[in-house]
């Protein structure tokens, strides 16, 4: 690992180093040498108090006297003890910390104080000052100042790289003040606060701004850069060596940001960085998809065509391995057992088996439908996935996943906690009965009508239901109506005006005439407009279309009775307490026009939401669908009876 980071990060500093090494600085005028304490032969950019202006710069000036010089940083002085031309630094001393003396810096130099400071001055390595609450213990890297605490407050120093990190800081301490230190001084980490100061007293490096200082700084970040890295190398730790990495990688970009900024220099550093960056990414990409990506998906490709290849398919599994866009889950049977905890709580009973309330690991209440009757050799289970498995309609019910172990399958629906329609507009109780207003009633005609339209338009294949009725009218916790039962569903495609069926199908009372007998037409998209007039109808009056039991034999039928109602303009009352409201009236005449005989007199889905949408005094009345007055009551019942019995095979 550190040989490949290696690789990595000294071509990047080494191209960075000679690119930048070359630029020029300003002039810089020349002024004569001059001697200041124990220096010898200053030059600019440093000056004294009364040298001429043209003379050094003032962030430079120095003050004399007979043992030494003095600069002024910020509020505070320093003393001056060497000056490097070549290196282009001078080293300063804090006063306060000179000869072992004990005591806290003048100031705190942080790393981000530099610039108001006037010079450019810093280290890998800082010496911070911290005042703690309680004693520090366990911890090597404190070192307690007995001639700077007192009774409850405790002085401690640390000096390592960046120590002035909120990482050294316990909970009960706080900074009192932070000096960097020089490079040479720092050999090993001081085992006592003797050690520290020791370390300390030996000053801190500025840079000089002399004619190559451009390059200078360059070559002083590489320098930090490197130092970082060799912690790589002598350390043993996982972390130590991942944090040394890190730190390594960009350093060099944030040490040149600090005094290039902006400028074309930095542009620069960082397209490298950048660069260099993204092709160890790729060098990376490619050794784990040559040596270990590829290997795997090899070894998983061919255990699958192993595993295919001996797997005896029947029916459903043909179907299922043709579906190429299925999106629900599929699951094993033992988690459908699980997910209903043993079957534990059953919601219903359908033609096809029963239905039971499950949860998902992630918390998501289902509806499991297990089809354990099944009489059609799985024609049911294809039809329910291979229609609703590609369905995404808030009024069509999600089908979250399926389960198909040999004769045992499974669907596994959204549930829905309001249970079906029928529920509320079929309740033996007045209160229920009443729950929803004519609004509400409107707003879910409306919702099972859009469903309906997307099943024949808005799908790559028209999808015809047969079989809606409102015991397949589901309702959420917000009773929004979403469409269910697809086990008699057929798929076709949108240009077929012609529907091949080869039996009836769906539920007595909510079959087209078409579907029973070709001489009232063809079998389209309209059989599923008649199923839908007739649950409109049971909506309006809230009960059932036929009731054999009802008091007044004019009301056995009741699109025919409340046709006769709507065509004479009378008064509709239920009973002696219920009124029909007007939005119910509505409801009546948009499913008068969906229920007609002939196929080809029955409006569009698409109509039928613009008639639900309209006002009910601007809907025309539609013709007599069926032979209606009061007077033929009785036949009407007649045939009625008969007709239930002719399609009592015909399954609920």
């Amino acid at each position: 690992m550190a040989a490949t980071e290696a690789s990595t990060i000294f071509p990047l500093l080494l191209l960075l180093h000679l690119l930048f090494s070359g630029l020029a600085a300003a002039r810089q005028e020349d002024c004569p040498l001059f001697s200041c304490g124990q220096l010898r032969d200053v030059k600019n950019p440093f000056r004294r108090k009364d040298d001429p202006a043209i003379c050094g710069e003032t962030a430079y000036q120095l003050s004399c006297d007979a043992n030494r010089s003095t600069i002024r940083i910020g509020s505070a002085d320093y003393f001056v003890t060497q000056i490097s031309y070549e290196n282009s630094t001078f080293r300063l001393v804090d006063p306060n910390l000179a000869g072992g003396s004990c005591g806290l810096p003048a100031q705190p130099l942080s790393p981000t104080n530099w610039s108001t400071a006037g010079l450019s001055c810093g280290s890998y390595y800082w010496a911070s000052f911290m005042s703690c609450s309680e004693t520090i213990r366990n911890d090597t890297r404190y070192h307690l100042l007995s001639c700077l605490s007192h009774k409850d407050t405790f002085v401690y120093v640390i000096v390592a790289p960046n120590s002035d990190e909120l990482r050294y800081l316990h909970p009960w301490c706080e900074y009192l003040s932070m000096i960097p230190v020089a490079y040479d001084a720092f050999v090993i980490p001081p085992s006592s606060a003797i050690d520290a100061f020791s370390i300390v007293q030996k000053g801190f490096d500025c840079y000089i701004p002399a004619r190559n200082w451009k390059s200078t700084i360059i070559h002083q970040c590489l320098k930090e850069a490197t130092s970082m890295f060799s912690d790589l190398i002598t350390s043993k730790q996982l972390l130590s060596i991942v944090s040394s990495v890190v730190r390594s990688e960009t350093h060099f970009p944030a040490c040149v940001e600090d005094y290039f900024n902006g400028t074309f220099i930095y542009r620069i550093t960082i397209a490298v960085t950048v660069l260099i960056l993204i092709v160890q990414l790729l060098i990376v990409l490619l050794i784990l998809g040559r040596f270990v990506i590829a290997p795997i998906t090899l070894c998983v490709f061919l255990a699958h065509k192993l595993w295919v290849s001996r797997a005896s398919v029947d029916t459903v599994e043909k179907f299922l391995r043709a579906q190429q866009t299925l999106t629900p889950t599929r699951y094993a049977y033992t988690d459908i057992v699980a997910i209903t905890r043993h079957f534990r709580q059953k919601l219903g009973q359908g033609g096809f088996g029963s239905v039971f309330k499950g949860e998902l690991a992630g918390g998501l209440l289902v509806a499991v439908k297990l089809l354990g009757n099944s009489k059609c050799n799985g024609d049911e289970f294809i039809s329910e996935v291979s229609t609703i498995g590609r369905i995404h309609h808030v009024n069509v019910v999600r089908l979250v996943g399926y389960c198909a172990e040999g004769s045992k399958r499974a669907l596994v629906y959204e549930y829905m906690p309001n249970g079906s329609l029928d529920r509320y507009i079929f309740a033996s109780k007045p209160t229920t009965a009443r729950t929803f207003t004519s609004e509400k009633l409107i707003d879910i005609a409306m919702g099972v009508a859009r469903g309906i339209h997307y099943l024949h338009r808005g799908c790559d294949m028209q999808i015809l239901h047969f079989d809606i009725k409102p015991h397949n009218i589901l309702l959420d916790r917000n009773f929004t109506p979403k469409i269910s039962d697809f086990g008699l569903a057929k798929l076709y495609p949108k240009g077929n005006s012609l529907v091949s069926v080869s039996a009836a199908r769906g539920t007595v009372g909510y079959i087209a005439p078409e579907l029973i007998s070709r001489s009232f037409g063809i079998i389209s998209h309209k059989s599923d407009v008649y199923s839908f007039g007739m649950l409109l109808m049971e909506m309006a009056g809230r009960r059932r279309n036929v009731n054999p039991r009802a008091e007044n034999s004019s009301q056995v039928y009741y699109p025919s009775w409340i046709y006769d109602k709507l065509a004479r303009q009378q008064e509709i009352q239920f009973d002696d307490t219920s009124e029909i409201e007007e939005l119910e009236k509505k409801l009546a005449v948009v499913g008068l026009w969906c229920i007609q005989i002939k196929p080809s007199e029955r409006p569009t889905m698409a109509k039928v939401l613009e008639m639900l949408e309209a006002d009910a005094s601007s809907l025309p009345m539609p013709p007599k669908p069926f032979v209606s007055s009061v007077d033929s009551t009785s036949e009407t019942k007649t045939c009625l009876i008969s007709s239930s019995a002719e399609l009592s095979i015909i399954s609920e």
